[in-house]
């Protein structure tokens, strides 16, 4: 969280930041996350391990949550530390920043690819470039097993 910070919008950098939800304490399921999520109009990050140990993850500027459609703002972008942090930001090509059911989680797309993905038990998640970021594969490969996945929100 620490090394995001100096990337997220300037009203937020002083802002302390709290653990919502991890898969080590609430189990793995995209349901307890979304009720774990903070207030509407509270900010989220999320951050994933996969199992062969790549971080990477999203920023929202807005509450994860269950949603009809898209939603979200230009704020909102992907990252990845493979092997230094890289920063994926909005492309202005589309608006299709994140949306969530209880089966699946998407965070960026357009041409039928997400940037990343989550499935509904959090076990796997993908992540292909898209229009929205401009992206690379944040993890080795387009797929991948999730170990640890944290959401943090603004105290």
């Amino acid at each position: 969280v620490s090394q995001l910070g100096p990337q997220l919008p300037p009203r937020l950098t002083q802002q302390p930041w709290h653990l919502l939800y991890s898969t080590g304490r609430d189990g793995f399921s995209l349901r307890t996350l979304y009720r774990s999520g903070a207030r509407p109009d509270s900010p989220a990050l999320l951050l994933i391990r996969d199992t062969e140990a790549q971080a990477f993850g999203a920023f929202s500027a807005s509450a994860i949550r269950s949603s009809s459609g898209f939603y979200g703002t230009g704020e909102t972008f992907l990252f990845s530390f493979c092997p230094e942090l890289k920063v994926f930001r909005w492309t202005g090509r589309n608006d299709f920043f994140v949306k969530g059911d209880v089966n699946l989680l998407m965070v960026g797309g357009g041409s039928g690819r997400f940037g990343l993905w989550l499935d509904g038990d959090l076990h796997h998640g993908g992540s292909q470039p898209c229009e929205t970021f401009d992206n690379e594969t944040l993890s080795h490969g387009e797929e991948f097993c999730i170990q640890d996945l944290e959401l943090w929100g603004l105290a």
